[in-house]
């Protein structure tokens, strides 16, 4: 999707409307690229982000409160609260079909020693170019706590004496400042300019190796250099045609190569207007007077914001009605539906991350599991030289009455048993007894070691495959809650910055084709949770085979379960197993009675007999429920 110069001219214009003459409450960093700003102006406080991600670069209004997701306090943190907190913003501009906005902001210094008496002032407010500026004890809005305990702007305004007002500062004594945004995809950037037109700083550094026009403290900012294309507002039909010259032969990609500022839906959506579809052969006799007419309209018309949704959820946005594009709805702004847009796939890429972080952490106790493994596997090889200890003193005793004084070597069956001259013959046997003895003792218990650690570690396999199916975020703090309870996360399970305990998530629970209650476990507790505590001895269990997935009960209650419902039972868990993409997958179904847990094992292991098998296609929740809708799903106990 396309942040294209259109819409953020329309952007442009609702913040001239909205935001001009406000004062900049708040600022803070949303990411590492991403800004937020509180402004509040005509008695209402807006929430400004900006964000400079390659793949959602974009500068909109949002309607929550906007909250920090940088903890600590970045260069350009620190100088975006001493130039753009509590400033007030004078300008919002866009260079003429360019993706560049600038937000022109105006502060008064600090206030030192110049706050002075009504009576010096004959009593009139201060003004700053003509407007009001800040009357203490008059503040403009009825100030509360930020997020961190202390006051905004306008209550410690408001709790100074009423007697005295702030001088209104000269022009020279007011900071000046620019606050840039350039959302152009994997070049955008988020620029702070001083009254000198010098960087201060950027949330994204650009040095000469990286490109020719540099972002860095103290350089002169220089606008993105334009585009030597047409300009679609004066676009003609003589123009149009003339793209028939060219080698592009689709209109819409010909159109998006010799105008500027025109994305490609722009250009389907202006081919759809005048020909009543979104493409067009250029060797086709077209209309092309009605083809740049539409083209101007979209530049020249009033805003019209919309929203279009597909099969898989929103597709589209723009300022203008998309008519090319099914399904498409009218918004309130092209902020609220740029909002709308973005909502679920930056909580999608925020929960990618989360899932990323935690299997990294899941990931460490693996690999020092499977060194402990190595280790015991290492330990428990000695003991076949052990064997030979005791073998070898068990020989010499045999032989004592053959072996001659000085004698270096003994041979039987073929195996020789080195021998030291200088020493009686017994005292080398008892020797040898006395390591194995020894060796023994030390090595006692490692079988069962061994086999509780590599229990362990099916267990840790079990949560990073559970992990890397759901992405969903309370299933993912779900999936890394249990593995800091099992001890996965070394150093996490205990200690003062342990986290609180997030409420219990219960299992999915889907109706079948043919009104059975299914429920599916998807993580080690919840599967834990679906066998033994929600299946019943005559249900049916239902798993994927020799691989890692989800338990699945069938609640039959001790009737015969038909076979479209056992077929929809095996296709979940083979959908929720590490058997996803597989066309076929393998599925064991046993009665729940027939599975036992694994002794001492981690939640989830369990062993069962008496199965059978199915051979089913992963079958997505949506197309296995009968009802067509989850139940259950982010209950808590």
């Amino acid at each position: 999707m396309y942040f294209d110069a259109l819409t953020l001219a329309a952007v442009t214009d609702e913040l001239r409307s909205q935001i001009i003459g406000g004062r900049v409450q708040r600022v803070l960093l949303l990411s590492d690229l991403a800004v937020g700003l509180e402004i509040y102006a005509r008695g209402r406080r807006l929430q400004l982000l900006a964000s400079a991600h390659p793949q959602f670069a974009r500068v909109h209004l949002v309607r929550h409160k906007l909250s920090r997701g940088v903890e600590q306090a970045t260069p350009l943190l620190l100088l975006l609260r001493k130039y753009v907190l509590g400033g007030r913003i004078v300008a919002v501009e866009q260079p003429a079909l360019e993706r560049v906005m600038l937000l022109s902001i105006v502060k008064e210094p600090e206030l030192g020693n110049r706050e002075i008496a009504d009576e010096d002032l004959g009593g009139e407010p201060p003004t700053v170019d003509g407007g009001p500026w800040t009357v203490d004890g008059e503040s403009e809005a009825a100030g509360d706590e930020g997020e961190d305990g202390t006051l905004l702007l306008e209550e410690v305004a408001s709790q100074r004496e009423p007697s005295t007002v702030r001088r209104s500062p000269s022009a020279a004594e007011l900071l000046r400042c620019d606050l840039i945004f350039e959302p152009q995809n994997r070049r955008s950037n988020i620029i702070l300019v001083d009254d000198n037109n010098l960087v201060l700083e950027s949330v994204k550094r650009v040095t000469s190796r990286m490109s020719r026009r540099v972002v860095l403290p103290r350089r002169v900012y220089e606008l993105p250099p334009p585009l030597e294309r047409r300009d679609p507002r004066q676009a003609t039909g003589n123009g149009i045609m003339t793209l028939r010259e060219g080698k592009e032969r689709d209109l819409a990609r010909a159109i998006v190569a010799t105008y500027r500022a025109v994305s490609p839906q722009i250009a389907r959506e202006a081919i759809f207007r005048a020909i009543g579809h979104p493409s067009a052969d250029l060797a086709e006799d077209l209309p092309w007077y009605s083809v740049a007419a539409r083209l101007r309209e979209l530049y020249s018309g009033e805003w019209a914001a919309s929203l279009a949704s597909g099969p898989e959820g929103l597709i589209a946005y723009a300022p203008y009605a998309l008519t090319h594009l099914p399904d498409a709805a009218p918004q309130p702004s092209i902020s609220a539906a740029i909002e709308t847009f973005y909502a679920g796939r930056e909580e999608l890429t925020g929960h990618h991350k989360r899932r990323d972080a935690v299997a990294q952490a899941i990931g460490v106790g693996h690999e020092r599991l499977r060194r402990q493994r190595d280790q015991i596997a290492g330990e428990l090889r000695k003991a076949q030289d052990l064997e030979r200890l005791r073998w070898e003193g068990e020989m010499i005793f045999a032989f004592l009455h053959d072996l001659r004084p000085g004698q270096s070597n003994l041979e039987v069956e073929g195996r020789p048993i080195a021998l030291d001259p200088g020493r009686p013959a017994v005292d080398q046997a008892q020797e040898r007894f006395r390591a194995y003895d020894k060796a023994k003792s030390a090595l006692a218990g490692l079988p069962e070691r061994l086999a509780a650690t590599e229990t362990q570690i099916a267990g840790v396999d079990q949560l990073l495959a559970m992990l890397a199916l759901t992405d969903e975020r309370d299933q993912i703090d779900q999936i890394a809650q249990e593995a800091d309870e099992l001890g996965y996360l070394r150093g996490r399970s205990d200690g003062p910055q342990r986290k609180p305990r997030q409420p219990k998530i219960k299992p999915l629970h889907l109706v079948s084709s043919e009104g059975f209650d299914l429920y599916v476990g998807r993580s080690a507790r919840q599967n834990e949770d679906v066998t033994f505590r929600i299946g019943r001895v005559d249900d049916l269990w239902v798993h994927v085979r020799t691989i890692h997935g989800a338990h699945v009960i069938v609640r039959s209650s001790g009737r015969e379960v038909p076979e479209q419902t056992l077929q929809e039972a095996a296709g979940l868990a083979a959908y929720f197993s590490q058997a996803r993409a597989d066309a076929a997958v393998e599925v064991d179904l046993a009665r729940r009675s027939l599975v036992r847990k694994i002794p001492g094992g981690p939640p989830g292991l369990v062993s069962y007999r008496a199965e059978r098998t199915l051979r089913v296609a992963p079958l997505p929740p949506w197309k296995a429920d009968g009802e067509t809708r989850r139940r259950g799903e982010g209950e808590t106990f």
